[in-house]
């Protein structure tokens, strides 16, 4: 049984960015021939694309999570990463990418329309592309960047250019049927049609798209029946045709009230009312059903309707009905706006724009927030000294530390970026110049390592030297000047 899927759930992730690479090359003559890791791949992002040869959302039904190729981590030499491959989605003409909260995130409408859903995370640098003339050796890189990972929902609106609308068993899809190549189901009992159905239809030298909708019951538009399910799908038509059952045997049924009910239920879903309405009195073909449809025939036109008696069965009709429904495609069509070819918009930045913010929370803490803030915590190794000393470089460049000061944080303070905490001590990480020490460590955080420092080795060696050299002098003899030993202990 062919299943037909309008609205999903959809799991993106997107492909995380590679690692940087710590390598210094060696080779014999050649021990330390300086930094040369690579840097990491790009994550691949997910796009989605309009295809012609796809009409629902089967496919992603029964696969809801999607993820894409993550960047593969540099190595030594100064071999790059391969990016993650870019995974592209297809989806049908009129789908709807919005959040779970219902915001409209893209409409995608024409073959080909692309939208990049979720970006793959950057990769990281290698040590090789971190290294400058004041840190010649890095012995440390950047970690790769995690890719965006959402959920987004995605609804189809049929697209059509005439909307059948009307109670179940009204004849919509025998109608629709008759006029176009379409062949949905057609049974005497309502709710025979439970997906929407698409017909072209042509008329002399006019082709235009016809959608049989559900039928619609009282209360459809608060969730009753199947009409909020199928309401979207003639939101994008351009003309709405209402099909009246006139040979119905059900009490307290007549073309007026049924009218005045879809109109009731297209008033409460909101959008449709600009759209030309026509009216397609069906089944005349029954003499019971032809005398309603004479009775009724002025009252309607005193509304400012076009009403044909048509009959599906017999055909009676249906070709005015379709050259009426070509008029108002074209008169649509002519009014609408010629598509504009995309505007590139430059917006360059304010000047005082600095690309984050500091926030003060009512705890004492303060937040930073911003795209490269955020993005720097994330790709730092915090178990390596030396890289966190180059994070409060570029952060203290970009100025964090002036405006958290400005903002009233104090050393010891709580400071929050992205998902760290972080304990605020200006002194430590800023306005101190970077001097080159042991790869991974940073000298304004020796004070946290127990490894005594170059400096200190060195002044152990020379007391050592002078220790010896005194126990030398105790062993000689009197007679020795003891001013030679003195002026050699001096050279």
């Amino acid at each position: 049984m062919t299943m037909f899927v309008d609205r999903v759930v959809l799991h993106l992730q997107a492909g995380d960015g590679g690692h940087g690479c710590v390598s210094i090359h060696r080779e014999k003559f050649k021990p330390f021939g300086g930094p040369d890791g690579g840097n990491g791949g790009h994550g691949g992002s997910v796009t989605m694309v309009v295809d012609p040869q796809v009409h629902t959302l089967l496919d992603f039904h029964y696969h809801p999570h999607v993820k894409a190729e993550n960047g593969k981590g540099g190595a030594g030499s100064n071999r790059d990463g391969a990016n993650g491959r870019q995974l592209v989605l297809k989806v049908p003409n009129g789908t709807v990418v919005q959040t779970p909260d219902g915001e409209v995130l893209a409409d995608l409408v024409g073959a080909g329309a692309t939208f990049e859903v979720a970006r793959g995370g950057r990769g990281g640098r290698g040590n090789a592309s971190l290294a400058n003339s004041r840190r010649k050796a890095p012995g440390f890189a950047e970690l790769g960047e995690p890719g965006d990972q959402l959920d987004v929902v995605l609804e189809l609106k049929s697209v059509a250019d005439v909307g059948l609308v009307g109670f179940p068993s009204a004849g919509k899809s025998s109608l629709i049927s008759v006029i176009s190549a379409a062949k949905p189901k057609i049974a005497d009992y309502p709710f025979t049609t439970l997906v929407p159905n698409l017909g072209v239809v042509q008329a002399d030298n006019h082709i235009f798209t016809v959608a049989d909708v559900p039928g619609l019951i009282p209360g459809a538009a608060t969730g009753k029946g199947l009409g909020l399910q199928f309401l979207r799908h003639i939101e994008r038509c351009a003309v709405l045709v209402h099909v009246i059952d006139t040979a119905t045997l059900e009490p307290g049924r007549d073309p007026l009230a049924d009218i005045d009910a879809l109109e009731a239920e297209l008033a409460e879903y909101g959008g449709l009312v600009d759209r030309p309405r026509l009216v397609a009195l069906n089944k005349v073909d029954v003499p019971d059903g032809r005398d309603l449809a004479e009775i009724v025939r002025a009252d309607l036109e005193a509304r400012g309707l076009r009403v044909f008696e048509v009959s599906a069965a017999t055909r009676e009709g249906l070709k005015e009905l379709m050259f009426a429904m070509a008029e108002l495609v074209e008169q649509g069509r002519a009014a609408a706006l010629p598509a504009e070819p995309t505007r590139i918009v430059i917006r360059p930045k304010a000047v005082d724009d600095t690309g984050f913010t500091v926030e003060a929370e009512s705890d004492g803490s303060f937040t930073v927030r911003g795209a490269r803030p955020e993005r720097w915590v994330r790709q730092t190794t915090f178990d390596n000294d030396e890289a966190v000393g180059y994070l409060a470089d570029r952060l203290a460049r970009l100025g964090v530390e002036d405006k958290l000061a400005r903002a009233g944080a104090k050393p010891g303070d709580l400071v929050r970026i992205g998902e760290r905490e972080f304990d605020w001590q200006p002194t430590l990480y800023a306005g101190v110049d970077f001097v080159p020490g042991n790869r991974g460590t940073d000298v304004r955080l020796e004070e946290k390592s127990s490894r005594a420092s170059a400096a200190d080795r060195l002044a152990a060696r020379k007391a050592r030297r002078v220790r010896s050299a005194d126990g030398l002098g105790a062993d000689a003899t009197d007679d020795e000047p003891d001013a030679d030993l003195d002026d050699d202990l001096d050279e």
